[in-house]
């Protein structure tokens, strides 16, 4: 192929703003940038004054370059954000973040419910609080609430169907709506006092609260003065714990720690003058990359990610600057059409939060690089323990989950040089076999796996076993009929026996064709290792199982008859609160919901109660 002409290329670029993608020679796109003036910025990378081995090595894999001219730089920006999400390039700063962000979800109901939920959707009437760092800290708020301020969390369909008051009744987190445990009006009061919380009026709901209980003990009310007591001191409680400051509602705190080519960002999340949460991430940084990079990337990837349920602050605070800070803040405020700040150098509360941030950093990447230094030891001791000539650059482990023959599932757990590489994990329910047939199981997940030519990359140096040699041959046979597709590269095979007493560090280890045993001390690093592996697709084949089983028990006999659609379905078991209360239900009570005649109802009465 011919070498790529940077200058007959060069001549023919605008000066508007725009995208570049570069590609290699196999047609991959190994970088892309974003430009306010294309031809001067891609001109940058061709100069004989270019020094920076980053940009040395990625010019020297450039087979062509396209452009996409934009009209305005935040329409590069976007697209650019989209191009790297798209094709994950080689030479980019990679945020390994996809995950949507929950909130806090007050419906619009009569009795209205608190609820965890992962998106904003328009279609619901309520209110939305958040977004939470992580599903953890948005179960912490819940249960905080819980005990704050009695209202309801249960479903709908639970809620709809309740005859006497439920154990959270009992434990005092609920009035009880469903049955009119308490007034409305109190209810009421109780769902006004959370939302004013969740918005951060900590202090005035703790004022109301102290008003009240004067008002209920000087009418000699003592019970109701009693409760208010109670909450009240819960709430000065949680003050003292998460309150910040009254002039900080919405702030995004951003700490940098740069060391050994890993980067470690350590983020506080800052809303209603409470703190919500905070979450560490390790980007994926080429060799070579700068801390502006760095920053750059990391604010472009996280924050155009809106899709993901995040809120961009309008206040964000940054223990490091960068060269375009200014230019970005421009670019960001334009993308959200209000005004958002990137503030460095600041004081008071703010500040020592910024320091904080800085620290949390610091801990997390020092954290970081003592795990990825004892991994590659625990790795040097297995590949030696193993006699394997080259660096094990992948792993896979396979196990069977079932009950009593009932949805068994395999899994498949991906191990690389950085440890646990989970976007690679698979499940396969495994279907055709004899139940209880673990033998066949492994036979067919092999087969499945393999099934295609593989490429290099994606063939394991190592294969384990979770099971003793019946396991292990199957594999041995199935590997055997598929050489063809594993091209040059033949994986090590090796069971996985647990001993009698199912300990780890029982375990017996079998080496394929040879059946050899292989003696490793209990306490060997390389042991543990395998130990990981071995629990880790353990885990997820459990996992998968338990997630078949119970959608096959949710999928109740109703899917079986004719007439009965998803929609049906759904309003069947809303309106009756679950398959028990379709079946104690009448023909007459079935045929009362609307699209469900006397013949439908009668049918799904004969099915349901087994009448031919």
């Amino acid at each position: 192929m011919d070498l790529f002409d940077a200058n007959a290329f060069l001549n023919t670029l605008t000066s508007a703003p725009g995208v570049y993608r570069m590609f290699d020679v196999r047609e991959e796109v190994i970088y892309v940038g974003k430009a306010k003036n294309l031809k001067k910025r891609l001109n940058s990378y061709f100069s004989l004054t270019q020094k920076h081995p980053k940009t040395l090595a990625l010019v020297s894999h450039i087979a062509h370059i396209e452009v996409t001219v934009t009209h305005t730089e935040t329409e590069a920006l976007i697209l650019e954000h989209n191009f790297i999400k798209q094709y994950k390039p080689k030479y980019n700063i990679l945020l390994r973040d996809d995950k949507s962000y929950p909130y806090l979800f007050l419906s619009a109901h009569k009795h209205p419910q608190l609820s965890l939920v992962r998106r904003k959707n328009q279609k619901r009437k309520g209110t939305y609080f958040g977004p939470y760092p992580s599903g953890s800290a948005v179960r912490s708020s819940l249960n905080l609430m819980n005990k704050l301020f009695p209202i309801r969390q249960c479903s709908d369909s639970y809620y709809a169907n309740r005859s006497r008051a439920c154990l959270q009744f009992q434990l005092k987190r609920c009035l009880a709506p469903c049955v009119k445990g308490f007034s409305e009006q109190e209810y009421s009061h109780q769902v006004a006092l959370a939302s004013e919380f969740l918005q951060g009026k900590s202090q005035q709901v703790i004022e109301t609260l102290i008003v009240e209980m004067q008002s209920a003990s000087t009418q000699l009310a003592f019970e109701k003065a009693a409760i208010r007591r109670d909450q009240i001191q819960s709430l000065k409680k949680v003050q003292e714990q998460q309150w910040v400051s009254g002039d900080i509602e919405q702030v995004d705190v951003l700490g940098l720690s740069y060391e050994q080519g890993v980067a470690s960002f350590h983020l506080l999340f800052i809303r209603q003058g409470r703190i919500l949460g905070s979450r560490n991430y390790f980007p994926k940084v080429p060799l070579h990359s700068s801390k502006d990079e760095l920053l750059l990337a990391f604010l472009s990837q996280f924050y155009l990610s809106g899709q993901n349920g995040r809120a961009v602050p309008k206040e964000i605070l940054l223990s490091d600057d960068f060269t375009d800070r200014h230019s970005f803040t421009a670019l960001l405020s334009e993308y959200c059409d209000y005004k958002v700040q990137l503030k460095v150098d600041v004081r008071g509360t703010r500040g020592k939060f910024i320091a904080l941030a800085k620290t949390n950093a610091i801990t997390a990447l020092s954290s970081h690089l003592a795990k990825k230094s004892s991994l590659s030891k625990r790795y040097l001791l297995l590949e030696g323990f193993l006699s394997l000539d080259a660096p094990i650059r992948r792993m896979e482990c396979y196990d069977i989950s079932h009950m009593m023959g009932e949805k068994t599932v395999a899994s498949c757990v991906v191990f690389d040089e950085n440890g646990a590489k989970k976007s690679a994990y698979r499940h396969f329910n495994i279907q055709g076999i004899t139940p209880g047939d673990d033998y066949a199981a492994m036979a067919q997940v092999l087969s499945r796996r393999f099934k295609d030519k593989q490429t290099l990359e994606n063939i394991p140096d190592v294969i384990f076993i979770d099971g003793g040699l019946g396991q292990l041959s199957q594999a041995e046979k199935v590997l055997d009929k598929l050489r063809d597709n594993l091209s040059l590269k033949w994986p090590l095979l090796v069971g996985i026996a647990k001993g009698v007493a199912r300990k780890a560090g029982e375990e017996t280890l079998i080496l394929a064709q040879t059946h050899q045993i292989l003696d490793i001390d209990s306490d060997s690093p390389a042991l543990h290792l395998i130990q990981e592996i071995r629990d880790e697709s353990h885990r997820f084949a459990i996992l998968g199982h338990r997630g078949q089983r119970d959608k096959k028990r949710r999928s109740s006999t109703l899917e079986n008859i004719l007439g009965v659609g998803v929609k049906k379905r759904q309003q069947l078991l809303n309106h009756f609160g679950g398959l028990q209360g379709i079946k104690v239900a009448t023909i007459d009570e079935l045929a009362k919901l609307s699209g469900i005649s006397v013949h439908l109802a009668t049918r799904i009465y004969e099915q349901l109660h087994g009448h031919n």
